[in-house]
């Protein structure tokens, strides 16, 4: 039955139960009406207001549900569904609001997973251009430099050691660049190498970052690995630029039925912050590889980012 004529007949039940009290009951109507007459017919009428009340609000219960729900839903946060309950129109209803949230998610999984894949091809082309043309002119530089200072005056000598400093520190800093676009180091030499060197690129003066990594590692597939080391990334540059921590902990092993990684900083935590670019950008990778993220207060102050990578999607080599 739809919900049209369920809300109709439980009006009409209602009016019909009234009229029904008002046709073989006691009560009369005079002209001009009574005051007992008219207590009478404002008690009939609360009876049935109240009566037409309780029963809409049951029968429109699951809808509230749904509305409340549509209210929440995070398509980063997938696999939230409502119970399908109520009568067949608000069943149908829920049913058709979970069948679409299925396809949405599929669809949102399907489009992130296309534009990650092509901006790690453009951070890998940038990278290349970086190493390529601009590494390579400032190497010629440095080289040119060297050869001029050699021959010049002792004046002029120590202005262009200084320029060759200045050039040789922008090398560097277009070649660390370079490798946080396109970690060479992972494809080189796994992800534990490639996540122990990411912990030394991001300690500094200001800031302690200890790595810890199993050695049981199982075998991941180069999608998932490079999930775990942008998601490394992204949480290691919050914490520098953003959580002001002092010290940072890094882990990475192997648990029943899973992978984990976790960064743990004792920064200013996140508060009420709301979530930015770079957490939201965590939680699309997280769901091209069926992981689990989880970002909140750390224990003792801070803040944690939790990666669970289970270990029997198709992505993992059988061991």
């Amino acid at each position: 039955m739809s919900l049209f004529w369920r809300i109709f007949l439980l009006n009409a039940a209602v009016l019909a139960a009234a009229l029904a009290l008002l046709m073989l009951g006691p009560v009369t109507v005079s002209t001009p009406v009574l005051l007992t007459e008219a207590f009478i017919l404002t008690g009939g009428l609360s009876a049935m207001l109240v009566a037409n009340a309780v029963l809409l609000r049951i029968g429109l219960a699951p809808l509230e549900r749904l509305s409340r729900t549509m209210g929440t839903i995070d398509l980063l946060r997938p696999g939230h569904r409502l119970a399908v309950t109520g009568h067949a129109g608000i069943a149908a209803l829920i049913r058709a609001f979970n069948t679409m949230l299925d396809r949405l998610e599929a669809e949102r999984a399907t489009s992130s997973a296309r534009a990650l894949s092509a901006q790690e091809a453009e951070r890998h082309r940038i990278a290349q251009e970086l190493h390529d043309e601009i590494g390579q002119t400032l190497t010629a530089v440095l080289l040119e430099l060297k050869r001029v200072a050699d021959q010049a005056p002792p004046a002029v000598r120590d202005q262009l050691h200084q320029v060759q400093e200045t050039t040789r520190n922008s090398l560097d800093e277009i070649r660390r660049i370079a490798r946080r676009l396109r970690p060479g180091v992972l494809e080189e030499l796994g992800l534990a190498s490639a996540l122990k060197a990411l912990a030394g690129e991001f300690a500094t003066a200001g800031l302690t970052v200890r790595p810890s990594v199993d050695n049981d590692l199982p075998e991941l597939g180069k999608e998932a690995e490079l999930v775990l080391y942008r998601v490394a990334q992204e949480a290691l540059t919050n914490a520098a630029r953003h959580a002001e921590a002092r010290h940072v902990v890094l882990t990475l092993r192997r648990r029943p039925g899973d992978v984990e990684l976790c960064i743990r900083d004792d920064g200013r935590g996140l508060g009420d912050t709301a979530e930015g670019a770079g957490i939201r950008g965590m939680r699309e990778r997280a769901l091209l590889i069926g992981a689990e993220l989880t970002v909140g207060p750390a224990r003792g102050g801070g803040s944690q980012v939790r990666l669970e990578v289970p270990n029997t999607q198709e992505w993992i080599a059988d061991g």
